[in-house]
C-alpha cells in the first residue's frame, strides 16, 4: 500500500506526539524535522528508497553529523506513525565524543558577567540563577510557584517522570523576597507581562540581549547551557555520574555525559599533564 505524504499527516503526527505526553519542545523538534521531510518527498510516495535519497541529501546539505543523526531520528519515528516501519533508515555512525566545542560551552567566568550585566533586570537576574543553581530545563521554571517556596522544594512532572528538587537556602531567601515585592502570593513567580509562565523563547530573547555588556560569544547563549554549566560544575564537586542524571531528570546516563564533557582546551592540558614526551 502506497503511503501519501500531506499536510493533514503532520496534523495527525502532531496529535500522536501530544498523546504520548512528549513535551512541547519535543513535538516542536519532530515536526520540524517532518515537515523537512515533507519538502524533501513532494508529491513522491513513502518508500524506502525516498527515505534513504533524503538521508543522503541530508549528508550532502552540510549539516552536522549529529544533526543529521537527530534529523533521522525524527524521521523514522515519523514512519513508524504512518505504519512505514519497513522504510527506516540506519543513522550515521559516529564515535563518542570525548569533549565539548569550545565555541559553544559557557564557563563559570562568562555567566557570572552575564549576570552583572542581567542586575538592573530583576526578574531575568533571578531565573539565570534560578536554572543554573539547580538544573532544571526552562519548561520546569513554571513549578517554581510560591506555595513551592514555602516548602523550599519544587515536584516537577516531566516527560512521564516526577522528581523532587531542592531549593538551595539563599536562592529560597532571594525568590521569596521577589514574590514580596511583585505581591505573588500563588502561582508562578516568574512570569510574563501578560501574567503568563516565563517560556523559553522570553528568556532567548532576553539572554541574547546581554551578550554585548557581558562580553559572551552569543552562541554560548541559550537557556540549556545554564543547565549544563550546573551539571559540570556539580560532577566536578560530586563525581556521582548516577546523582546527578536523577537531578536533571535524564533517563540514561549516556545523555548526562553529554552535559559533563569538559572543553578541547581541557582536554589538551589533561593530555599534556601526562608527561609522556621528552
Amino acid at each position: 500500500m502506497k503511503i501519501q505524504l500531506s499536510a493533514g499527516r503532520l496534523v495527525a503526527f502532531r496529535e500522536h506526539l501530544r498523546s504520548e505526553e512528549k513535551s512541547d519542545a519535543t513535538v516542536e523538534k519532530y515536526l520540524r524535522d517532518a515537515g523537512r521531510f515533507l519538502d524533501f518527498a513532494g508529491d513522491t510516495p513513502v518508500t524506502k528508497e525516498l527515505a534513504v535519497a533524503y538521508k543522503k541529501h541530508l549528508e550532502e546539505a552540510g549539516f552536522a553529523l549529529r544533526s543529521v543523526n537527530s534529523m533521522l531520528t525524527s524521521l523514522n519515528r515519523f514512519l513508524a506513525f504512518l505504519g512505514a516501519v519497513h522504510c527506516r533508515v540506519r543513522t550515521l555512525k559516529t564515535q563518542r565524543r570525548i569533549y565539548a566545542s569550545e565555541e559553544r560551552t559557557l564557563t563559570k567566568a562568562e555567566y557570572l558577567r552575564l549576570l552583572d550585566a542581567a542586575r538592573g533586570k530583576k526578574q531575568l537576574f533571578l531565573v539565570l540563577q534560578t536554572i543554573c543553581a539547580t538544573g532544571i530545563r526552562v519548561s520546569e521554571l513554571r513549578y517554581f510557584t510560591r506555595e513551592a517556596l514555602t516548602h523550599g522544594e519544587i515536584t516537577v512532572n516531566c516527560k512521564g517522570k516526577t522528581r523532587t528538587i531542592l531549593i538551595p537556602g539563599d536562592l529560597r531567601k532571594k525568590l521569596v523576597g521577589y514574590a514580596a515585592e511583585r505581591r505573588i502570593t500563588r502561582g508562578p513567580v516568574f512570569v510574563t507581562r501578560s501574567g503568563n509562565p516565563l517560556d523559553r523563547s522570553n528568556l532567548w530573547h532576553q539572554m541574547k540581549k546581554l551578550c554585548a555588556a557581558a562580553r559572551v560569544n552569543p552562541q554560548k547563549v541559550f537557556p540549556h547551557n545554564l543547565r549544563k554549566l550546573f551539571a559540570r560544575t556539580f560532577y566536578q564537586m560530586e563525581r556521582d555520574i548516577a546523582k546527578l542524571a536523577d537531578i536533571l531528570g535524564h533517563g540514561s546516563i549516556e545523555t548526562t555525559r553529554i552535559y559533563i564533557m569538559s572543553t578541547g582546551v581541557e582536554h589538551r592540558r589533561r593530555m599534556e599533564r601526562l608527561g609522556l614526551l621528552c
